[in-house]
C-alpha cells in the first residue's frame, strides 16, 4: 500500500519529457504535467499525489482541500447505483467515488449531480481511492454555537445526516440545523441544499428550522406545500402551471389538479408567484408579506 497517495508530499524532479516532469519520493516516481509550472533536475516539489483515470500516479501542484485526514465539501457530479456517487475535490482528472455502502439505503435519498458532500479521502489495500463522509463529530467539531438572536433568521445550507428523529444540516454560516419531520413536507436527501427558517435553538447551540414558510399559518396545506417546492426548487422555480396535466400534478404533488389550481390561485392572489412560460415562480416580495 502507498502511504503518501491522498497526501501532499515533497518530492524531487529526477527527469522530464515534452507532457511531463517525473518526480520521485521514497523510491516511486509521479508524473507531473508540465502546465504546472517550471521546474528543474534536483528541484523538490511540494504536491498531491494519486492514481489518475488512466491509472498513473500522479502530483498535481493545485492542493485539494479534501485529503486524507482533511474533510472539505466536494460538488457531486455523477450518480450510479451500482457503484455510488462521484464528487469533484478539484482534481484535474479525476473524481472520487462515495460508494453506496455510505449512502442512504434508500436510493432516492442519495446526491444528486450538484449536490454537495463534505469528506476526506481513503486508501484501500489496494490502493485505490474513496471519498468517506465526515461522520457528526466532524461537524460537531467546525460548528458554530447559535444563540436566540437568530431566532425567525433564514438559513441556508447542505444537509449531511439523515435519521429517523430528523434531518441535520450545516448552514452556510457554520451553525447546525435540525429539521424535525413536522417541520418539512418531504425528506430532503443527503447532500442537498435547503433554505428555511430558525424556528428556535437548543441549548446546545443546535437551530431548530423548519422548511414550510411563514406564509404557512395563513395558507392552506396544499399552497404552503407549493411554496415549499419552490423556496428549495433550482431558481425558485418549478415546470408546473395551472396548464399542467392532472397526472403530472398527482404525481409529483400527490393532489388533484383542481387543488392545485385552488392552491395557485391563493398564491397568486397573494402575489407570491407568477406564471410565465410554464413555470411556476416565486416572486420578490416583502418579508414581513411571509410572516
Amino acid at each position: 500500500m502507498n502511504h503518501s497517495l491522498g497526501t501532499v508530499i515533497s518530492a524531487i524532479v529526477i527527469d522530464e519529457n515534452k507532457t511531463h516532469y517525473f518526480v520521485q519520493r521514497q523510491g516511486i516516481t509521479y508524473q507531473l504535467a508540465r502546465c504546472e509550472g517550471a521546474f528543474k533536475i534536483g528541484e523538490v516539489v511540494e504536491g498531491f499525489v494519486y492514481i489518475n483515470q488512466k491509472q498513473q500516479l500522479t502530483m498535481t501542484t493545485h492542493l485539494p482541500k479534501v485529503r486524507v485526514g482533511h474533510y472539505a465539501f466536494g460538488k457531486v457530479t455523477k450518480v450510479r447505483k451500482d457503484l455510488g456517487v462521484f464528487v469533484d475535490i478539484g482534481l484535474p482528472d479525476k473524481d472520487i467515488v462515495v460508494s453506496c455502502d455510505e449512502l442512504p439505503t434508500i436510493v432516492s435519498l442519495w446526491p444528486k449531480e450538484n449536490d454537495q458532500l463534505m469528506i476526506s479521502l481513503k486508501i484501500d489495500d489496494k490502493n485505490r481511492m474513496w471519498g468517506q463522509l465526515a461522520d457528526e463529530h466532524v461537524f460537531k467539531s467546525i460548528a458554530r454555537i447559535a444563540n436566540t438572536s437568530m431566532q425567525n433568521h433564514n438559513v441556508s445550507g447542505i444537509v449531511y445526516r439523515l435519521k429517523l428523529a430528523g434531518t441535520y444540516v450545516l448552514t452556510n454560516d457554520y451553525y447546525i440545523g435540525f429539521i424535525h419531520p413536522s417541520e418539512r413536507f418531504s425528506e430532503p436527501r443527503l447532500g442537498q441544499e435547503i433554505t428555511g427558517r430558525v424556528i428556535g435553538v437548543r441549548p446546545d447551540g443546535v437551530l431548530n428550522i423548519s422548511l414550510k414558510p411563514r406564509a404557512y399559518e395563513v395558507i392552506d396545506d396544499d399552497a404552503a406545500m407549493i411554496l415549499t417546492f419552490l423556496n428549495n426548487a433550482v431558481d425558485h422555480k418549478i415546470p408546473f402551471t395551472d396548464k399542467s396535466s392532472p397526472e403530472q400534478i398527482k404525481e409529483k404533488f400527490a393532489i388533484s389538479k383542481g387543488q392545485f389550481k385552488r392552491a395557485l390561485g391563493n398564491l397568486m392572489k397573494r402575489r407570491l408567484v407568477e406564471q410565465k412560460d410554464g413555470w411556476t415562480i416565486l416572486k420578490e416580495h416583502d418579508n414581513e408579506t411571509s410572516r
